[in-house]
């Protein structure tokens, strides 16, 4: 029996071949006097010069000892497309536009027996984690934790499936397609025939339903052209074009906001993009003058209400936008800098899943200086409503768990409130987190049960303790998340960015598993968007405290 070798194997985009995807600059030998390559294959060597590691210096290594790099790239055209076969670390040689991104993966999820997996690297979007989840025998996706509403498959292991164990028996794929197989040299081109029917099929849909509803774009050119419409959008002020800080702000320490990059800006006192377009304005800056590499170099940042600054992110990486592709229906969607492309089918599943569980909210309109302080207003305004705000039902020695920011009782249904001022924040997918990890406490941990009572008792006279808590005798809850904007409620969850309607679509389901009745609805911003104010200086601190000249 012939030896298993291992392959890396990518597949060329159209009219990409031997003379023209490699990069200016690769620094490889063409030819290196090879005699058994497949017909019509190039081969490209990489023989650098043997050098000393860089350790026998740093430990005073005596012994003359030396490494060398060898690598090779292997052009094998297949009817009209071109593979790359990759030995050693060259593979990024190959232009980075020049090969198909999602060949591996693709070719891996309609090869694989989805019985027998091993190991996936997964992306969740909405907070940047990356994990990768690895089992010691073969398993279905349902053991890896791996959730499609919310999760992107970046990398899949497994065994094959019998008909194609003959060819090779087990994969791995990302871009490329790492597999094992003891095809000899001259049978390369038939298994690379098999390899693109299995990339130009559709089966994994099948075997593997909706584990594409999100995918990273990493193409360089679909990039490309997804910044040109992102570009426009901005010289056009699209009104769907937003900015928002791309990490968690605890909002109740006054932050501010300024921009840098063409010169000192004001600050302001919230964030969204109307204020990035009046700091450009007041610097004399072109909108059609951006690009990319612009928005990548100005900044937001966060400051004191004195301007000091805090946190700086770039511009690029705060804005938040949905567009198509001519000729395509898919929705891409740039979230922190990186594009992903949504099925619309599965934008369609959100909105079915989540229009329905928008409520028209009794909280009064927001017009105040901060979220703390409308939750302790609209308690004091309304004795129905108890305010629990920066308050914690966390078991002892575990970290705070806010039970809600506001609190009441709806016939036999304790309902907890969640507020968050804008839809633009990556917050709301914290908050929506928060809300099902305090139910979960108060269902699993009789600790918190008391706590809660207790934070309850101290905020409400003796006459009303026992209405206030009669529903947490019987555990039945309702969580709201109450969201507050200047948007139009009737919008409904297309209010809310991509990634925060998936977290919120899951956390749904997570309350309906605990039998918890969930809804969010939207209470109107009434506050004023107040202008500007300069930056003080230290000097003009002085003069305020009379203690400079």
């Amino acid at each position: 029996m012939s030896k298993a070798r291992s392959f890396s194997i990518y597949l060329l985009k159209d009219g990409l071949n031997a003379t023209n995807a490699l990069k200016d600059d690769h620094g490889m030998e063409v030819g290196a006097d090879a005699t058994g390559l497949p017909e019509g294959a190039t081969l490209f060597v990489l023989d650098n010069a043997p050098r000393e590691p860089w350790w026998t210096g740093y430990f005073g290594v005596r012994k003359p000892l030396r490494q060398v790099t060898k690598g090779a790239l292997v052009f094998l055209p297949v009817g009209e497309r071109c593979f790359a076969l990759s030995f050693g670390h060259v593979f990024h040689y190959l232009k980075d536009a020049g090969y198909e991104y999602d060949f591996g993966l693709r070719v891996t999820l309609n090869s694989l027996d989805p019985n027998k997996l091993k190991s996936t690297d997964v992306l969740e979007p909405g907070a940047a984690r990356r994990q990768r989840t690895q089992m010691p025998v073969d398993s279905n996706l349902t053991y890896f934790d791996f959730d499609r509403d919310s999760t992107i498959l970046k990398s899949l292991t497994g065994k094959v499936k019998d008909e194609h164990k003959e060819l090779f028996k087990h994969a791995t794929g990302a871009a490329n397609l790492r597999i094992s197989t003891a095809v000899a040299a001259d049978e390369l081109i038939g298994l690379c025939e098999t390899l693109l029917e299995l990339y130009a099929s559709d089966a994994y849909r099948t075997t593997f339903p909706d584990i594409q509803n999100i995918e990273p774009v990493r193409d360089p050119v679909v990039v490309d052209e997804l910044n040109a419409s992102l570009l426009t959008a901005f010289r056009e002020k699209d009104e769907n074009l937003y900015l928002a800080v791309p990490d968690i702000v605890d909002y109740r320490d006054n932050v501010c906001a300024t921009f840098a990059g063409a010169g000192r800006g004001l600050v302001y006192d919230d964030v969204f993009m109307g204020r990035y377009y009046d700091y450009l304005e007041r610097r004399e800056v072109v909108l059609n003058d951006v690009d990319i590499d612009v928005l990548k170099r100005h900044a937001l940042i966060l400051t004191d209400e004195d301007g000091n600054a805090r946190d700086r992110h770039s511009i690029l990486k705060c804005m938040i936008y949905d567009t198509t592709l001519a000729g395509g229906s898919d929705v891409y969607h740039v979230n922190e800098g990186n594009w992903y492309k949504v099925e619309t089918k599965y934008v369609d599943k959100l909105s079915a899943y989540l229009d329905p569980l928008c409520a028209d909210l009794a909280l009064p309109d927001y017009n105040h200086k901060g979220e703390g302080a409308y939750n302790k207003a609209v308690a004091a305004a309304d004795a129905s409503y108890v305010c629990l705000d920066i308050t914690s039902i966390g078991p002892p020695g575990q970290t705070a768990v806010e039970p809600c920011d506001l609190y009441s009782v709806d016939g036999d249904l304790a309902v907890f409130h969640h507020v968050k001022v804008s839809t633009f924040s990556s917050q709301l997918s914290h908050l929506f987190n928060q809300g099902t990890n305090a139910i979960e406490l108060l269902k699993l941990e009789p600790e918190s049960d008391k706590k809660l009572r207790a934070l309850i008792k101290g905020k409400v006279s003796a006459a009303d303790f026992d209405g206030f808590t009669a529903p947490l005798d019987d555990q039945k809850f309702r969580v709201v998340f109450a969201i507050v904007t200047h948007k139009d409620k009737t919008a409904l969850s297309a209010n809310l960015p991509l990634f925060s309607r998936i977290s919120l679509m899951r956390s749904m389901k997570a309350l309906k598993v605990m039998s918890v009745d969930g809804q969010y609805g939207f209470v109107k911003d009434v506050s004023p968007k107040s202008a500007g104010k300069k930056k003080a200086t230290k000097k003009g601190k002085k003069k305020a405290r009379g203690d400079g000249s």
